[in-house]
């Protein structure tokens, strides 16, 4: 399954192995200069191997900080998977992995700043020590050295400077506090408990990125942390010199009598990050003059559990399976926006979604066309976005798999195969469909049972009725439902989704689902496609490998999770 893995990933295994090794190779190249290098000979003197802890931790953080942006340029990934539609689709495919890449690359710089404050905690405390040293020692005479009118080495010159009294009033010291607390802020509040539920902390607290990057090109402003001077090093050099300035020599007749002169290193991080920061400016100027293209809200649907479905249509959209728009309300929020499965077929002349209640601006939304008698609230689109999931149609027999929330994108898929199918569409060359419904409760998404029915109606209508079996699986339900349905269980319809199917109770039993699959389908190739959580997916990924025949011309099972 690795090998399999690296060949469907490889360009993700590439960029991932490219970007440790850069954050490897900076952190040990920066360390091993700054631990060794001529120019910091005197600073190493005061701080220790605190000086290279902290100076390779910010080199990492600045190639983090230029990469952060660019797997959120949402615009900047669609014009590459248009300008490489002639690769490998699975190479396509790759560029969705861009929020997993982005958490990563937050992560790292999550690390690299506790490094980075952690090695400067022990840098103040050993400027201060040094400033106060009175022992005639190396440190104690480079800190002493701007009370005559040198340049100085210690930024401390005073015996009573804490740290705090640096952390807020030197500019390293206040912007490096903002930074961290931005980060902080950031972090805690994309957890995917936070983002399901209150998306808004999420949304408002993730634009803190604007201080972060403010207070990095800001941060290295002060030269607070410095070095020899070029010249100074070839008059005075460090090795040679040094011993004599703990030394007093009144009448000096060597050639180290000069004191050494010292230089700040200059900030670079600005270096780093421009570009970035100009390119992901362009990206918001694109969004906001896509944005307002006209939307014209074709009709509104009201489903149970309050889900609301929108059809739309705007000039020139475009869409495929499994793609994903992100909507605006300028009357609830001009700054928001959430995104959303599209859950109409390219096949329709509208799109579609399909809204249900998950925090207070969907909340405000759906209220919002609750309300409306006269006129339709403005509504403003941008996308869509994500790799369209052609691969459902090239396999003879598809097995999809949505869980929860995971059932939404199906909806695309399953209309667009129909659609497909009654067209006698070429590329199309699924058989037969198996679809896997795992839900807590079947009420939020009482519209995709209505899909279902009507869908099966159809196929039933055309004699086309065996070529989509369901098996809906409900695996969070009580005592009160369990009695209804031994009560109705010889009813043609379902009593909990009023399906031809009938709805089991608890969750699937994929050893005997797959081989019953393969039993009817001996000689085929099955693709498993699942939308839902990483547990089911190993799960199902051991049953494809156990059920895959040895013999090439036998059943062979084919697992494909996408990433909605």
């Amino acid at each position: 399954t690795m090998g399999n893995w690296l060949v469907n990933h490889w360009f993700s295994a590439t960029v991932l192995a490219a970007w440790l090794g850069i954050n490897i190779f900076l952190f040990t190249y920066y360390f091993l200069f700054f631990d060794r290098d001529e120019r910091y000979f005197y600073t190493r003197a005061i701080l220790g191997s605190a000086l290279a802890w902290a100076r390779a931790s910010a080199k990492c953080l600045n190639f983090n900080s230029m990469l952060i942006l660019l797997p959120i340029c949402r615009n900047l990934l669609s014009f590459l998977r248009g300008t490489c539609s002639c690769c490998r689709r699975t190479l396509r495919k790759q560029l969705d992995h861009n929020l997993t890449f982005h958490k990563l690359v937050a992560y790292a710089l999550a690390l690299f700043t506790a490094v980075h404050i952690i090695a400067h905690l022990f840098n103040l405390e050993r400027y201060n020590q040094s400033q106060q040293a009175t022992d005639g020692s190396l440190p104690a005479v480079l800190s002493k050295m701007h009370l005559q009118g040198h340049d100085w080495l210690n930024p401390i010159h005073s015996n009573q400077t804490t740290v705090e009294y640096v952390a807020f009033t030197t500019i390293p010291g206040l912007t490096g506090v903002i930074i961290t607390l931005v980060l902080i802020l950031m972090v805690t509040s994309s957890t995917e408990f936070i983002r399901r539920n209150y998306f808004e902390v999420f949304w408002y607290t993730h634009h803190l990125f604007i201080i972060y990057f403010a207070g990095l090109v800001i941060h290295g402003i002060a030269g607070l942390v410095r070095g020899q001077t070029e010249a100074s090093m070839e008059e005075v050099p460090p090795r040679r010199c040094a011993r004599y300035l703990t030394q007093e020599d009144k009448d000096c007749r060597h050639d180290c009598c000069k004191d050494p002169e010292f230089g700040s290193i200059p900030a670079e991080s600005w270096k780093w990050v421009l570009a970035p920061v100009l390119l992901y400016i362009f990206e918001r100027i694109l969004r906001v003059w896509r944005a307002r293209q006209k939307v014209v809200v074709t009709k509104v649907v009201m489903h149970p559990a309050r889900v609301l479905e929108l059809q739309m249509k705007k000039k020139g959209f475009r869409m495929e399976v499994g793609q994903y728009i992100f909507i605006n309300c300028p009357a609830i929020s001009l700054l928001e926006w959430h995104p959303f499965t599209l859950t109409s077929a390219p096949e329709e002349d509208f799109f579609s979604v399909h809204i249900r209640v998950a925090g207070d601006w969907t909340e405000r939304l759906i209220d919002i066309f609750q309300q409306q008698k006269l006129e339709m609230p403005r509504i403003e689109v941008d996308g869509p976005f994500g790799t369209a999931s052609e691969d459902v149609f090239q396999y003879e027999v598809a097995m999809l798999v949505g869980a929860g929330i995971g059932v939404t994108p199906f909806a695309s898929i399953l209309k667009s195969i129909w659609y497909k199918f009654q067209q006698a569409d070429q590329t199309l060359k699924t058989k037969k469909i198996y679809f896997y419904w795992l839900c807590r409760d079947t009420g939020a998404f009482a519209w995709f049972n209505d899909l279902l029915a009507s869908l099966e109606h159809k196929m039933a209508q055309s004699g086309k009725a065996d070529f989509l079996t369901y098996r809906l699986f409900l695996t969070g339900w009580n005592t009160s439902i369990a009695n209804n349905v031994a009560l109705r269980f010889d009813t043609p319809m379902d009593t909990v989704t009023g399906l031809r199917h009938k709805t089991i109770f608890g969750r699937p039993m994929w050893n005997s689902e797959f081989a019953a699959v393969a039993a009817a389908h001996p000689r085929s190739v099955v693709g498993v496609f699942l939308c839902g959580p990483g547990a089911l997916a190993k799960s199902l990924q051991k049953s494809c490998h156990q059920h895959s025949s040895l013999d090439p011309r036998k059943v062979k099972f084919y697992f494909n999770k996408e990433n909605f």
